[in-house]
């Protein structure tokens, strides 16, 4: 018998039908002689419309009350999928995260897991029932507060759980039939990638594919968590994003999958970014430590940095760098902090950018590849305004509309499609 974690996003859990359809299956996997523990996220854009009233009440709401509001979403679509599991005749029992054990840091919004400790969904799997727990949230080591985990954090819950559980391995179900070459409603001939390391599937999520969050895949990679991505609404195979050899019942899946590493696995967008540029900072020893301590210091993410060479006649340098969009303004702030500190000249905000990206383990051995990205964007006549690279990544900043013209200029150019079928999103997010 397997223990299996299964997540079910928003999209899966969107109104009534959609709950009986996930029991459905929920309880098919538990007759089939397995344990079942599941995570859900909340009932469509739930989420977003909280955030809304929530906005439309105060223009700054307290984190401790945005955190209580937002965990109501999940609360409401544990209770009615136990229901819905019930009627079909086995005891669905839910618990919000703080009752799951899901044990956190005190930061609101952006609360990171300290701990899983799930003593309550291990005596519900020993009774027999099918444990429901509520996604995205968990409760403060020191304050005992409830937290929330984060944008999409329903699956860093579900990996979280089966390692703690000691699971064989996590289902992330979501509207689309597994991991592909690129996103589905950019590109329809993108090809499902039977298989992926959590390596790429890392760099794939930093580069702004949503199908997995960041901190899912790491939580996964460090506790060697198996997660098989796949669509509720259908029975195909999906991705699995491993390491390891997957369960031997899904291993037929992989049969015709290519023995040789691909050059590259797939294309990725992020139009979530923001561009911050410095211009005119003194080229001295310290300063760009002490513009990147206060950006830390504001618990801001950067990714991409560029400095230009330094001016000779005026010994002062441009520094760009980009953040999530949703910290742009805290980003300025910080900066405007420093202006008599630094000397800088001034600041420039630019929030109508797109990230593009391509990834692939296999382009550690096979040189070239740097020239057909670059090469199908110049064709496509696409303007490139900074560039990033890694082991198995290159990634470029280009203007916001731009974004799917590149990747479907990339995607055609590595010749990654799949002419014989074309990707379905069912729920029409992609996730």
């Amino acid at each position: 018998m397997a223990l299996v974690v299964q997540k079910y996003g928003g999209s899966s859990v969107a109104d009534a039908d959609g709950i009986k359809r996930v029991a459905q299956r929920i309880v098919a996997t538990h007759k089939a002689g397995n344990a079942v523990v599941v995570v859900v996220s909340a009932m469509g854009d739930s989420t977003d419309e909280l955030r809304d009233l929530a906005d439309q009440v105060s223009p700054a709401p307290p984190g401790r009350e945005l955190d209580m509001l937002l965990t109501a979403g999940e609360r409401i679509s544990m209770a009615l999928l136990a229901m819905a599991i019930a009627n079909l005749g086995l005891e669905g029992r839910s618990f919000t995260g703080s009752q799951a054990g899901v044990i956190t840091d005190s930061m609101h919004g952006k609360a990171r897991i300290i701990d899983v400790t799930p003593g309550r969904i291990q005596t519900a799997l020993t009774d027999g029932a099918i444990p429901i727990v509520a996604g995205f949230q968990g409760v403060s080591q020191t304050t005992k507060d409830i937290t929330t985990l984060g944008r999409g954090a329903s699956d860093t819950t579900a990996v979280a759980l089966a390692a703690a559980l000691g699971a064989d391995y996590c289902e992330i179900y979501t509207d689309v039939d597994g991991v592909f070459t690129a996103d589905p409603r950019i590109v329809p001939a993108a090809k499902r990638i039977p298989r992926i390391s959590y390596e790429e599937m890392l760099e794939m999520a930093a580069c702004g594919t949503k199908v997995l969050m960041l901190r899912c895949v790491e939580y996964a990679r460090r506790y060697g968590m198996p997660i098989h991505v796949r669509s509720s609404f259908s029975n195909r195979d999906g991705t699995w994003v491993t390491d390891t050899t997957p369960p031997a019942g899904e291993a037929a899946a992989m049969e015709g999958e290519a023995m040789e590493q691909a050059i590259i696995s797939g294309v990725a967008q992020d139009r979530g970014e923001a561009k911050i540029t410095l211009v005119g900072v003194p080229d001295k020893v310290g300063e760009a430590a002490r513009i990147f301590r206060a950006i830390a210091a504001a618990a801001i993410n950067i990714d991409m940095i560029v400095q230009n060479v330094s001016a000779a006649a005026t010994g002062r340098t441009d520094i760009s760098f980009t953040l999530p969009r949703d910290d742009g303004h805290a980003g300025m702030a910080a900066l405007r902090a420093l202006q008599d500190e630094v000397g800088y000249e001034r600041l420039l905000y630019d929030d109508r950018i797109g990230k593009v990206s391509v990834v692939g383990a296999g382009m550690r051995s096979h040189p070239g590849v740097s020239a057909t990205f670059f090469g199908a964007l110049a064709e496509a006549g696409i303007n490139i305004e900074m560039i990033s690279t890694s082991e198995i990544r290159i990634s470029v900043v280009v203007d916001e509309n731009d974004v799917e013209m590149a990747v479907a200029a990339v995607h055609s150019a590595f010749d990654l499609g799949d002419g014989e079928e074309q990707a379905v999103v069912y729920g029409g997010s992609g996730r």
